[in-house]
């Protein structure tokens, strides 16, 4: 790069990262900064302020980086591209004083401060040392979150009841994980080395009460001053959001349109599988619910966790060198058991930057010890192999031949969200999805992201329900519907789709990316396709789309066709 008077876009964006990681340790954690290891960031509304100006600044500097000699190459040009639309969206966000109302049952600074400290280094007794320190912080990490939540009040901005109420029932489960009075922080420190016993059994009950302290105040303050306000966000606020997660300023009726569309397609190839199952079934969720009782199966929770292993270390074989041509620091992924008290959804978490940390899957057991395959194996695809795993560790791969900030912070929901849904399909596509029980969960699968669409977009902006729906057609959509319907239209306990349900109010625009990025990424490839003819090489475009980092929607049908 560069290393005149007048940095380049990369340069600039790079600088953002170091800047960025100073003022959010966790970030900084994430991406695997040692020097993070002890701290928290400020989430108070100055804490907030900050960061905002630091992304105001970072534009100013842009502005001049794009008028230096050789910023309009390819590799500058999207960075720009990127940066600039990931922090104008960003502000966008700050601006309308969002951070003073957030409120979720899987993502806010509460949630960001129980997580770091699962991938955070544990190998020396420094490391451990740093661990108590950064307990230590937890108390004021959550007194500036707690803040920004009380002038959200003052000012009437309030945050959603239903997930605020699930918040509360996370922040009693976190205090007190088996009913004993021990809580998850005191869980973690169980690991320490005894040098260090008494400092992390007494860092860890500092964190615990904060956590405590922050239930109390959202049960007795918070929950009773946000009754009867909506949980929904209004077509204005949801469009603000949806650019956030999405990257594109959406028609959002086309798109509402399209789930429904999709909804239609679905649910016909979901019969025609279902009928292989369970002949004369009423619904293919009847099928599926057989398939509860009666499908193949794991028992145990470490048999699980080593089942979806091997499907990953499976998948990496079969597809490395023919589909994919991988890194070896890519080609490793390690399949890990959620810690209690989250939302029910699997997750992955990418590798260090340095690799020393690898990606993670992570399956919520949700209390159960039996776990049926058939809505498994797609959904490791997606987390795993060929699906998170291979896009963000490939991003980390190639990072210095982008940006570190394309690489990492500058990732768009819908582009991430979008690939793991297409190699689900990808999977599928290939042939590795024959049995009927493992297509079936498949489809379960997508149905669940179209339905996203509908229900997402449906009540956040009070959208009508078509006249060829099977449900309530000609009504409006509210959360109770939502939940109705998406209870008739999945194979998930009642459980899980209210927790689903509840993360789609507290983080809106987010959950309608699978499937519209996933859309992005197969016009990308067709249009690719029909440009190279009988030339079109399937794994060179895969890794070409893989290792040119992030992109909004609107940048990413585009670039993808000239690869």
């Amino acid at each position: 790069m560069s290393q005149t008077n007048s940095p380049l876009p990369r340069e600039v964006a790079d600088a953002y990262v170091d800047d960025l990681i100073a003022l959010d340790p966790v970030t900084g954690t994430f991406l695997g900064v040692r020097e993070s290891s002890s701290r928290l960031p400020d989430f108070s509304p100055a804490g907030q302020e900050a960061r905002a100006q630091l992304a105001r600044d970072t534009l100013a500097k842009l502005d001049e980086a794009e008028r230096a000699p050789g910023a309009d190459s390819d590799i500058e040009r999207r960075c720009a591209r990127l940066l600039r639309e990931r922090l104008t969206a960003q502000l966008a966000v700050h601006d309308a004083d969002e951070g003073l109302r957030e409120i979720s049952n899987l993502t806010s600074p509460a949630h960001h401060v129980r997580e770091v400290f699962t991938v955070t280094p544990t190998e020396t007794d420094a490391d451990w040392a740093a661990i108590a320190e950064r307990l230590r912080a937890v108390p004021a990490a959550l007194a500036g979150y707690r803040e920004s939540l009380a002038l959200g009040l003052e000012r009437r901005l309030y945050g959603p009841p239903r997930p605020a109420a699930t918040f509360v029932g996370q922040l009693t489960e976190w205090t007190d994980t088996d009913g004993s009075g021990r809580g998850w922080f005191e869980d973690f420190v169980s690991a320490g080395p005894e040098a260090l016993r008494a400092e992390l059994d007494a860092a860890a009950r500092t964190a615990n009460a904060a956590l405590a302290e922050l239930r109390d105040w959202m049960r007795d303050v918070y929950v009773p001053a946000v009754d009867g306000a909506p949980d929904t966000v209004g077509r204005e606020r949801y469009a603000r959001w949806s650019r956030y997660y999405n990257g594109t300023d959406l028609d959002l009726d086309e798109a509402y349109a399209y789930g429904w569309a999709e909804y239609h397609r679905i649910l016909a190839e979901m019969r025609q599988e279902a009928e292989k199952i369970l002949p004369g079934a009423a619904t293919p969720w009847v099928a599926l619910a057989h398939l509860d009782e009666h499908g193949k199966h794991i028992e145990g929770v470490d048999a699980v966790r080593d089942w979806l292993q091997g499907l990953m270390d499976q998948a990496i074989d079969a597809l490395d060198g023919t589909h994919f041509e991988l890194a070896e620091p890519v080609r490793k992924v390690e399949s890990r058991v959620a810690p209690p008290g989250g939302a029910a959804a699997p997750y992955y978490t990418p590798p260090s930057e340095d690799f020393s940390r690898p990606g993670r899957t992570w399956l919520p057991t949700m209390g159960l010890t039996r776990f049926p395959v058939y809505d498994l194996v797609s959904t490791w695809y997606h987390e795993g192999v060929p699906g998170h795993h291979l896009q963000l560790a490939q991003w980390t791969y190639v990072a210095k031949d982008l940006s570190r900030y394309q690489a990492t912070l500058g990732g768009v929901s819908a582009n991430v969200e979008g690939w793991a849904l297409y190699a689900e399909r990808l999977m599928d596509e290939l042939g590795f999805l024959t049995d009927a029980e493992q297509r079936l969960g498949y489809l379960d699968a997508q149905m669940l992201r179209a339905v996203r669409v509908i229900i997402d977009i449906g009540m956040h902006a009070e959208l009508e329900i078509p006249a060829d729906s099977p449900y309530r057609p000609g009504e409006r959509w509210t959360p109770e519907l939502a939940e109705e319907f998406f209870n008739a239209h999945s194979s998930r306990p009642g459980d899980y789709v209210a927790s689903e349900l509840t993360r789609y109010l507290s983080i809106p625009g987010q959950a309608i990316g699978y499937k519209l990025g996933e859309r992005a990424w197969l016009l990308g490839r067709e249009r690719a396709r029909e440009r190279h003819g009988d030339a079109f090489d399937l794994k060179a475009w895969h890794m070409a789309a893989l290792s040119q980092g992030s992109l909004g929607l609107d940048d990413l049908v585009d670039e993808l066709a000239q690869l």
